[in-house]
């Protein structure tokens, strides 16, 4: 079986993560999002707290958000660096476990946020997947789910999408939404959750990467 990832950025509420663990069932292959973290700590022998607790966020003390570069540099700060522990090398150590799952020689994945669309984007065995849906969607998926009062969704909704905003576009220097920063933008208000899976296997197969 030929290695093939397919990444997906998602709106919170908007099913993205849903989408992901059925296709995961569909395809008989691993799925991958806090598991990023756990690697990550694991590779790089610092305390796996730091790793969750810079999960899709930034945090107060870094304020270079609008910047049009990233940071992203593709390497890693050793022991000693004043920058060992840092969200830069946090990020680092995660896009070097992301490489590896995107490596010939292993098995087909599924990957969740961590902008693992931007740090495989030279990788031509990558399909790049971004799930949104109107706020509507949202709220009722967050109050139904999460058994969150309206108020409560619609902060939760709005804070996590501004982390994830943020984060993608601190450490990429792109906008998290930009549609040219995917191959298939998908809006599961008009969809569905069921037919976005079919749309993407059926892109995967025509990019030649799945029989």
């Amino acid at each position: 079986m030929k290695n093939y990832v397919i990444t997906i950025s998602r709106g919170y509420g908007s099913g993205g993560s849903h989408i992901a663990r059925k296709l995961a069932s569909e395809l008989g292959i691993s799925y991958y999002d806090e598991e990023i973290l756990q690697m990550s700590a694991d590779l790089s022998g610092i305390n796996e707290r730091y790793f969750f607790e810079a999960n899709e966020k930034i945090r107060k003390n870094i304020i270079a958000i609008s910047s049009s570069k990233g940071v992203y540099e593709d390497k890693v700060y050793k022991v000693g660096d004043k920058k060992y522990i840092s969200d830069e090398n946090f990020f680092n150590f995660q896009a070097q476990v992301i490489k590896d799952l995107a490596s010939k020689d292993k098995e087909p994945c599924i990957i969740i946020g961590k902008a693992a669309n931007y740090v495989l984007r030279d990788f031509d065995n990558v399909v790049r997947i971004n799930v949104q849906a109107p706020k509507d969607l949202c709220l009722s998926n967050i109050m139904e789910r999460l058994q969150k009062s309206k108020t409560e969704a619609e902060e939760v909704i709005a804070k996590t999408n501004k982390y994830r905003s943020n984060y993608y576009k601190y450490f990429t220097g792109h906008n998290w939404l930009d549609p040219a920063q995917y191959d298939l933008s998908i809006n599961t208000k008009a969809l569905g959750e069921d037919y976005a899976v079919k749309l993407i296997i059926q892109l995967v197969k025509d990019r030649g990467l799945l029989d």
